[in-house]
């Protein structure tokens, strides 16, 4: 039997159980506390940034994959150097670690990107703004994620709370007309596959719905964010699901905004909606087996988040009011803000599907 190890005990790694059990697969999750989301597969509770933890959980797996991008770079090499199967590797995990290298690499691969810059003084984000009207977006190099680490500025001195830490990156405020992810699987032999394009909403920074399709999306913009996921899959040597955040701007130019190297919360929705879930599709390409197809179930498919908590009595609730909308609980405490789990429904037209899904996820609304 196949071993796939996972780091990080978090909603990604829990999703990527029953995929795994599907397909005969044994899972081991590296969790980094008891009662973590992806605690049915905790085979062990210690720190990922711990060497010797990281290499004694390493033992006996095929592939050691991740349900988050923090792992330093010391450790996921040390994890190649004594013969592990890394997936993403270090080498393309080094990208979705550091936004600043992300951007570097992305312009020597020609993809197109909002304007940007690296800032280590007030003085260069002064320039900055004066060269984009006054305004831009300042971001972390390192760790920021759902809303955290990202700043609208107006002021060179609005970001030297983290220019005392080192350089941050500074990007144009883009006035995009809507958001796009685009999700693409590669395995070590070069294999790759593409889910349809989607839209994602945000609110507050956090991923709040996503529809599958995109609606009104174009052949050539299909096509165009197909192509561009491949590219940037290909250029940094991905292993497994790649999700590639986009802008779409006014004039239909599609900007890349930011890089996941794990299954996203833009990609939820295939778990209900396509032949292959991005979980199974992640575990097929960290271990080189065959990619599944990816196909739409359905015409249409639509994802909402639910946040602060999912109690027992409100998932009856809205399997009673809305039974063909699937309700997925992330087994987290409650607390104000985080995902506490999603619901999907699927269907032939938009509008209703929308309605269905929304219906549910008010029944978790305080």
């Amino acid at each position: 039997m196949a071993v796939v190890g996972v780091i990080g005990g978090g909603q990604l790694a829990r999703m990527m159980i029953p995929a795994a059990i599907a397909l005969g697969i044994e899972i081991r999750v590296l969790a980094e506390a008891r009662g973590s989301s992806a605690g049915l597969a905790a085979t062990q509770v210690g720190d990922y940034r711990d060497l010797d933890t990281v290499l004694a959980f390493a033992r006996g797996c095929d592939a050691i994959t991740f349900d988050h991008e923090h792992v330093p770079q010391a450790v996921l090499r040390a994890l190649e150097a004594a013969g592990a199967a890394v997936r993403p590797g270090p080498d393309a995990l080094l990208y979705a670690q550091d936004k600043l290298l992300m951007r570097e690499r992305l312009g020597a691969l020609g993809i197109a990107m909002p304007d940007w810059a690296r800032i280590e003084s007030a003085d260069d984000l002064a320039i900055f703004l004066t060269d984009h009207g006054g305004r831009a977006v300042v971001k972390t190099a390192r760790g920021g994620y759902d809303g955290k680490g990202v700043r609208v500025v107006d002021d060179a001195h609005d970001a030297d709370d983290w220019l005392a830490e080192g350089a941050v990156l500074a990007e144009e405020l883009v006035m995009f007309q809507r958001e796009l992810a685009q999700l693409v699987a590669r395995r070590p032999s070069g294999e790759m596959r593409a889910w349809p394009l989607v839209e994602t909403v945000q609110r507050g920074g956090v991923c709040a719905e996503v529809f599958a399709p995109a609606p009104r999306a174009g052949s050539a913009t299909l096509r165009a964010a197909d192509e561009l996921a491949r590219t940037v899959a290909e250029g940094l040597g991905v292993t497994g699901v790649l999700a590639v955040e986009l802008f779409e701007a006014p004039d239909g130019r599609l900007l890349v905004n930011e890089l996941a190297m794990r299954p996203h919360n833009s990609g939820h929705f295939s778990i209900d909606g396509s032949r292959t879930s991005q979980f199974a599709q992640h575990l097929r390409a960290v271990l080189d087996w065959p990619l599944g197809d990816t196909a739409a179930v359905a015409p249409v498919s639509v994802m909402i988040n639910v946040f602060g908590s999912l109690p027992e009595a409100s998932i009856r609730t809205a399997l009673a009011h809305q039974p063909a909308v699937a309700v997925h609980a992330y087994g987290k405490d409650a607390r104000p803000g985080r995902k506490a789990g999603h619901v999907t429904a699927v269907g032939d037209e938009l509008d209703d599907t929308v309605y269905r899904a929304r219906a549910a996820a008010t029944c978790f609304d305080s």
